[in-house]
């Protein structure tokens, strides 16, 4: 973890601005660009690494990166972007529920560390406008054209459909009830929860090419998380249990020919913190398989670029061409609630879930 919260800190993955990059290709030696939902799990990871390893400089990260975020949300439409720049250029005018729900975590984890009030008014901003402007009739609109919030054309992606994966980002409405008080925001995510439950059973099916049944998994692994909250209810615990099932015996049949570091330590965590809300018994053995595999994706090299970051994953067994910061802030979490667990320290809270 100590590895990783380097790499956070001096791979330049954070630019300047205080901004996270998408991924760095490293074969081309430079960053993708600014994502203002990757900030904001990054957000989460940097207060991860404060919490766990102490040091002001991670405290100090979070922050720069929170700042960004607020300077990120567009006044004149009232939205959060898909990217952001420094000097205004954002090719791609997009907005997506999945990340505003990402974003308002992040900004609420920093608000709840710092007390600064801008933090929790943009959360609450993102809150509101994935309510006010993706909720409709029947389900949530993904992607959101700007600055009219025409819904985009769906398609066989995952990330362009309206699935039970939406529930993670749901999170974020039962966390802002918690903070201030609107009890509405929690009726959001439990009609969320009940979508996400009625559709759940098929959403592997819903993928046409095989070789991506692991992108599939990646995204049913936010469907996992986002039940954690509701654990003790029947329906959720077997959801649970079904889930975690399907999930490991995907991963095992694929992964030989693409493995996802993101997706093995989500699956980790699922089943550390399952097994903690007493939802479902932890399989030792799988989870000590899966939290091997999770800690092979880190990198070790001489350049700080790389060094301490955990790779995307790889195919065919080769390392892929990305270091990636959401993979390593999934992966140390996954490792560091797994070292708890052979400690035999409590698990915090499911609210700490990056």
């Amino acid at each position: 973890m100590s590895r990783a919260g380097r790499w956070f800190l001096s791979s330049g993955i954070q630019e300047a601005s205080g901004g996270v990059a998408r991924y760095h290709f490293i074969g081309e030696r430079r960053n993708a660009r600014v994502s203002t939902e990757i900030t904001g799990y990054a957000v989460s990871a940097l207060l991860e690494l404060e919490e766990r390893l102490g040091g002001s400089e991670f405290a100090a990260a979070a922050e720069a990166a929170g700042i960004v975020l607020c300077h990120a949300w567009d006044e004149s439409c009232s939205a959060m972007p898909f990217e952001w720049s420094a000097d205004g250029d954002i090719p791609e005018r997009h907005t997506y529920f999945f990340d505003n729900g990402i974003i308002a975590r992040g900004l609420i984890r920093l608000w709840r560390k710092s007390g600064e009030s801008r933090y929790l008014e943009t959360a609450i901003r993102c809150g509101e406008s994935m309510r006010r402007d993706f909720v409709n009739e029947h389900d949530i609109h993904p992607v959101l054209e700007l600055p009219l919030k025409r819904p985009t054309p769906r398609d066989a992606r995952w990330s362009r459909t309206s699935d039970c994966y939406q529930l993670k980002s749901a999170l974020a409405w039962l966390e802002l009830a918690e903070c201030t008080g609107d009890s509405t925001f929690t009726g959001e995510y439990e009609k969320a929860l009940g979508r996400a439950l009625r559709t759940s059973s098929r959403f592997f099916e819903h993928e046409p090419q095989p070789g991506r049944i692991m992108d599939r998994l990646h995204a049913f692994g936010y469907f996992l998380e986002a039940l954690l909250p509701r654990a003790g209810r029947p329906e959720v615990r077997q959801a649970l249990e079904d889930g975690i099932a399907r999930a490991a015996a995907h991963l095992r049949a694929v992964r030989d020919g693409f493995e996802r570091s993101d997706a093995v330590a989500q699956l980790l965590r699922v089943r550390l913190w399952a097994d903690q809300l007493g939802a479902v018994p932890l399989d030792e053995d799988a989870a000590a398989e899966e939290a091997a595999w999770t800690a092979s994706h880190q990198m070790t090299s001489e350049e700080a670029r790389l060094d301490g970051g955990f790779n995307f994953g790889r195919r065919d067994g080769k390392p892929t061409n990305f270091s990636n910061p959401v993979s390593t802030a999934f992966s140390m979490q996954a490792l560091a609630l797994w070292q708890d667990h052979l400690e035999g320290r409590p698990l915090p809270s499911w609210r700490t879930l990056i």
